[in-house]
């Protein structure tokens, strides 16, 4: 079994070679023939991505460690949003004999959020709102808002970025958890990096071009959202066409207990990670920041607009916005998202899927906005 098993990842390995090296040849710029080597590991079982990563060039200050590809990357007709991807599937196989001798710490337990979790609900759209000079604010409204959106498909239009990008998962499904188990990693196959390229892949095969930054903004953690806001100030200088700006996190919701909640839906007979959205507004201390957040409501309509749409298409999938005064790196596009899809103790297998949904249910909402 070992022998076959052995044989079928070579010929996995040869494979991811021979695209790699097709993709090369349609990229002149090192920068970009370095993002396609990332690009094709990340779908790959984890021996053929561990290959491409040790040919991946180191990154120098001034190139930054990103995915950008063409929209015409082929995607079979028969593809299956709720399959298991490859990668995933050998990680959770090795993950069964390496932590075999783990023993439960505490119990992790599986929770779905509905509109019972919200202080507002207006349809498919569910709010809980903290704030204090909007705590009356009809959310309902900000739907109807005009957008101002306006996508062009030739050009990058979406921005994917992690600002704690070593946030991890659980690999094996199980109701506990071993307090051995760190799921911070700075490998990008294993953490939200790979979310995010899960909502890459949706949004491309709608024929969008997108930037997904995958910098690791958190080591040292103290001052990730600085590193991540100059990143992000950086591409919207290069590409003034980015329209979309979303920073993906996942969650940790640990009780004074011990017990860890794990946010999850039954979508499409599949278990997904619940997916939150965070709005920000201008008082409190953001009032008091330099530039304050003076396009708080842009973000807050767009905010809206999304969670309806993404919670129409799939029942379950989203938690009630989180309306709070914060603001994060969400001032600087009009139309920037704050997502927490999982949390820790969600498995990667179910916060992929997820990524992949809310990928998919956002490019079905840009194509109104596209000119």
């Amino acid at each position: 079994m070992e022998e076959v098993r052995t044989r079928s990842r070579n010929r996995i390995i040869a494979l991811a070679c021979a695209a790699v090296a097709a993709l090369s040849l349609l990229v002149s710029d090192n920068m970009l023939r370095s993002a396609a080597l990332i690009s094709a590991g990340i779908e790959m079982p984890q021996g053929a991505s561990s290959l491409l990563m040790e040919i991946t060039p180191v990154n120098n200050p001034d190139e930054r460690p990103i995915i950008i590809r063409s929209p015409a990357n082929p995607v079979s007709d028969d593809f299956d949003i709720t399959a298991t991807p490859a990668d995933i599937l050998l990680l959770m196989e090795e993950a069964l004999v390496e932590f075999a001798d783990q023993t439960p710490d505490g119990a992790i337990v599986p929770l779905t959020y509905t509109d019972a979790h919200a202080t507002h609900v207006w349809g498919p759209l569910a709010v809980r709102n903290t704030t204090a000079t909007q705590a009356n604010r009809d959310i309902s409204q900000d739907l109807a808002t005009p957008l101002g959106l306006e996508i062009d498909k030739n050009l990058p239009s979406v921005l994917i970025f992690h600002t704690h990008t070593t946030e991890g998962f659980e690999i094996i499904d199980r109701p506990w958890y071993a307090a051995d188990w760190n799921s911070r990693t700075q490998n990008r196959y294993r953490n939200i990096v790979r979310v995010g390229e899960a909502m890459v892949q949706m949004l491309e095969r709608a024929g969008f071009v997108v930037i997904h930054d995958t910098t690791i903004f958190d080591v040292p953690f103290a001052g990730a959202y600085d590193r991540s806001r100059a990143a992000v100030q950086y591409w919207l200088e290069r590409y003034p066409s980015i329209q979309v700006a979303i920073d993906v996190h996942r969650d940790a919701i640990h009780r004074s207990n011990g017990e860890r909640i794990k946010p999850v839906a039954e979508i499409m007979g599949h278990q997904a990670a619940q997916v939150m959205l965070i709005a920000g507004v201008e008082e409190g201390r953001v009032a008091e920041l330099p530039e304050g957040f003076p396009n708080w409501e842009q973000n807050l309509a767009m905010a809206a607009r999304f969670h309806a749409f993404a919670q129409e298409r799939y029942p379950g999938l989203m938690i009630p916005i989180f309306f709070t005064a914060r603001r994060y790196n969400i001032d600087l596009t009009p139309f920037s998202l704050f997502l927490e899809i999982g949390a820790d103790v969600n498995t990667l297998e179910e916060a992929v899927f997820s990524g992949r949904l809310v990928g998919e249910a956002l490019a079905a909402m840009l194509e109104n906005y596209v000119i």
